[in-house]
């Protein structure tokens, strides 16, 4: 843990030379306090016609009623932001974490931003399949500045904090404490931090969407099984 003006802080997990208001796709986790299933548990489904069960589809998530706030916040995220021109792929409510993606388009907040020198393979490659090829052209001009290290401006320029993935997933967490605390659940509780992983192209998308669609088939596997 590092010390600034002699306080500890927790270190940043965020790309130091991304702005995170910037177009493209995120991956994200959260996690609950210690791994605690605040969220629900995944039971074995019954499945009517034995002969005809899918094993991978034998999990079933039974949420509580912080479950289902998460699921309904996070549904919400489109409706409370319209100005961010947001969209989400899939997503799942886990025992003890949650997994989305969020896909943030082009918007009044980001469409005079320039990529700065320093990003260069981390600068996503693509987004998801069926967004409109402008913007996609648009992160491919991006891509490639980025990767000969061409600055577009001398300056930094990054959007308003309030207006990028940060912000976004900090009032979703907020939204789901203050319920869970006000119908006493006190305590309830996210990690510090969250994870981020920006999608670099349309196979990676594809990927990470059947990783969250599989989730609850394979939570004996997951490593946030506890």
């Amino acid at each position: 843990m590092n010390k600034y003006q002699n306080k500890y802080r927790i270190p940043s997990t965020r790309l130091q030379n991304w702005d995170y208001g910037a177009m493209g796709s995120y991956f994200v986790t959260i996690c609950t306090q210690n791994r605690e299933h605040f969220f629900g548990e995944i039971v074995r489904a019954q499945c009517i016609v034995e002969t005809h069960c899918n094993a991978s589809l034998q999990n079933e998530m039974i949420l509580t009623d912080i479950g289902k706030k998460v699921e309904q916040e996070w549904l919400k995220t489109i409706e409370l932001r319209p100005d961010m021109n947001l969209e989400l792929g899939n997503f799942v409510v886990m025992p003890n974490h949650f997994h989305g993606i969020l896909i943030i388009g082009e918007n009044e907040f980001n469409s005079e931003l320039e990529i700065t020198t320093g990003i260069e393979s981390e600068i996503i490659s693509g987004i998801e399949s069926g967004i409109e090829s402008g913007i996609e052209s648009r992160i491919e001009s991006r891509r490639r500045d980025a990767m000969h290290r061409v600055s577009t401006d001398k300056t930094n320029k990054f959007g308003p904090q309030s207006k990028n993935l940060a912000s976004i997933i900090r009032g979703f967490k907020s939204a789901v404490t203050t319920y869970s605390r006000t119908n006493g659940n006190t305590n309830f509780g996210w990690q510090p931090r969250f994870h981020d992983h920006i999608i670099r192209n349309s196979l990676e998308f594809e990927r990470i969407q059947n990783y969250i669609e599989q989730n609850p088939a394979k939570w004996a596997a997951d490593k946030f099984y506890k």
